[in-house]
């Protein structure tokens, strides 16, 4: 019984030493995310709190690069291509790395997200975009820093940078009117030569109706500015599933021909091997 008490005792000491205490962090993580007309906008940031320190020209120093936040750098994410007040800035993710002034803040994009703070070098091949801003005074106090997507309309927003009585905004542009006039003229022009070659290749590969996969691929090579090799061997196989055995050689012949410019091999023993099976000459 001792030894089995023993036993009990020396377990529960493990199970104290390897056990982890979880504590609030002083700047937790925040993540926001928000649609912009058509547009998908993400903030992945840390919030500093004031805890009575006076912020701005004191531990955030005026005319310095600062971290705009706390921890790992700022990350801003856009779906699409966007413009940050006059300067356009391709879609993808950027850290955001401010120099505050009491007239005017310097807002940097960022290529390099993976900083824990500001560079150790600043690049400024990395720097997408440079944006210049005046800050504003807000009657409230805000605690913890704050970064927002505000004053939403379908072809922009703002970056709002909020912290103490200090608020920043970053105009932004998304591109829904180039997207959505893109769409309307899509659809009202009808299908594209990829969307019949897609129909024709699922009706060949389905066992559908071969004659209705015919018309479709006949419509993708017509439509195709250069027709690929690979869109010419369907048109073979569906020709010659639709018995149209010249068709069916005529096309191939095309296709073993762009496989040879590509020196792709399966392709060219593909359509080779068709070729002999079809009584080419």
């Amino acid at each position: 019984m001792k030894k089995l008490i023993t036993l009990f005792v020396a377990f529960c000491a493990t199970l104290a030493v390897s056990a982890q205490i979880s504590t609030p962090q002083p700047s937790p993580t925040a993540k926001t995310s928000q649609v912009v007309g058509l547009t998908d906008v993400t903030l992945d940031y840390s919030r500093p709190a004031m805890r009575g320190r006076t912020i701005f020209g004191d531990l955030v120093t005026y005319g310095k690069l600062w971290r705009t936040g706390a921890n790992k750098n700022s990350i801003i994410t856009f779906s699409d291509d966007v413009k940050v007040g006059t300067k356009d800035l391709k879609a993808g993710s950027y850290a955001i790395f401010t120099i505050p002034g009491e007239s005017v803040w310097e807002i940097n994009f960022y290529t390099d997200i993976e900083n824990w703070g500001t560079p150790k070098s600043w690049d400024a091949s990395k720097v997408a975009a440079v944006v210049k801003v005046n800050p504003t005074k807000i009657t409230e106090t805000v605690e913890s820093l704050t970064l927002a997507i505000n004053d939403l309309n379908d072809n922009g927003a703002n970056i709002d940078i909020i912290w103490a009585n200090t608020k920043v905004s970053i105009p932004f542009r998304v591109p829904t009117e180039k997207t959505v006039m893109k769409a309307i003229d899509n659809v009202m022009a009808g299908p594209s030569s990829d969307d019949y070659y897609a129909a024709a290749v699922y009706y060949l590969n389905a066992d559908k109706d071969i004659n209705k996969a015919k018309e479709w691929i006949d419509k993708a090579i017509d439509m195709a500015e250069k027709p690929a090799y690979y869109q010419y061997r369907r048109q073979a196989l569906i020709y010659a599933k639709a018995g149209d055995k010249k068709g069916a050689i005529e096309a191939a012949k095309k296709s073993l021909a762009g496989a040879k410019e590509v020196n792709n091999s399966d392709y060219i023993k593909m359509n080779t091997a068709s070729l002999k099976e079809w009584g080419a000459k």
